[in-house]
């Protein structure tokens, strides 16, 4: 794991059209293809969920896409949409494999709405999956007994245009709410998720219609690693622990001190369980 680290943003930057609509994806390193599919939150890119973890995934012979959802990032909307997001972002995703000529099944790495957007996938074509790891993904209100509702981060998110609109101190607000450590986020980070939240047309995908997946649970077969924090303000663990019991091929990591973002407060931990995980 020693390989030179040159990707940035704009090198690893591309477009593609997926039924006329334009995504953005980056795309780094060579080899077998991991999906990484970001979080929902105001200025949630796929670059800034999973940059710090790309010189270690791609240096194990992997190709890293990073998707931006629809509406997220520099990834376009389609107008007049009123599909259940899960049926809409397991189609979109396994067309935008197609697109990407990629054949067969992959890895996907989903945090949070991502992750919910990877359980999308396993439904429309499980065929498409190899391995799917969901970092603090909550799809069901199922099995939620302790956490108060809404949960910090996800009131944070839902507060985030009300009022004043949108402002670096309720992007710092809503970060800090995400992690167990806020030291961990760069100022750097902070102002590069709030320029990209000033669009709040990319919050339209939440506003998509979402069932409970509870129902779909047990149909889940692929081999599923949960990865959760157990300070998670943004994704309750008691669903994840349902999960598990309901899913077919599901295993657990919990860490602790830990909030929402396992990939960037347990990086190195996180990367090696991945990893090892894929290889199994």
């Amino acid at each position: 794991m020693n390989k030179k680290f040159d990707f940035t943003e704009s090198s690893t930057s591309n477009y593609i059209d997926v039924e006329g609509t334009k995504l953005h994806y980056n795309d780094a390193g060579e080899g077998e293809p991991v999906l990484c599919i970001h979080g929902g939150g105001p200025g949630a890119t796929a670059w800034s969920n999973f940059k710090q973890n790309v010189p270690a995934i791609t240096s194990t012979s992997r190709r890293m896409i990073m998707l931006d959802m629809p509406g997220y990032g520099k990834s376009g909307f389609a107008d007049g949409l009123n599909e259940d997001f899960f049926d809409y972002m397991g189609r979109i995703l396994d067309e935008f494999l197609t697109a990407l000529d990629i054949k067969g099944s992959v890895d996907v790495i989903g945090n949070s709405l991502g992750g919910q957007a990877a359980l999308g996938l396993e439904i429309y074509n499980p065929k498409r999956m190899k391995h799917l790891v969901l970092i603090g993904s909550q799809p069901t209100s199922a099995g939620i007994v302790i956490q108060p509702q809404p949960q910090e981060a996800l009131n944070n998110i839902i507060n985030y245009y009300a009022g004043e609109g949108p402002s670096l101190d309720k992007m710092r607000r809503l970060v800090e709410s995400l992690l167990y450590d806020a030291s961990q986020v760069t100022e750097e980070t902070l102002q590069e998720r709030f320029e990209a939240s000033k669009d709040p047309g990319q919050m339209r995908l939440l506003g998509l219609p979402r069932r409970d997946f509870y129902g779909d649970l047990r149909s889940v077969a692929v081999s599923t690693l949960l990865v959760w924090g157990h300070e998670d303000k943004g994704g309750a663990l008691e669903v994840g622990l349902q999960m598990m019991k309901l899913m077919q091929n599901a295993r657990m990591h919990i860490f602790q001190r830990c909030g929402h973002w396992a990939q960037v407060e347990q990086q190195q931990e996180f990367e090696q369980l991945v990893l090892n995980f894929f290889n199994n």
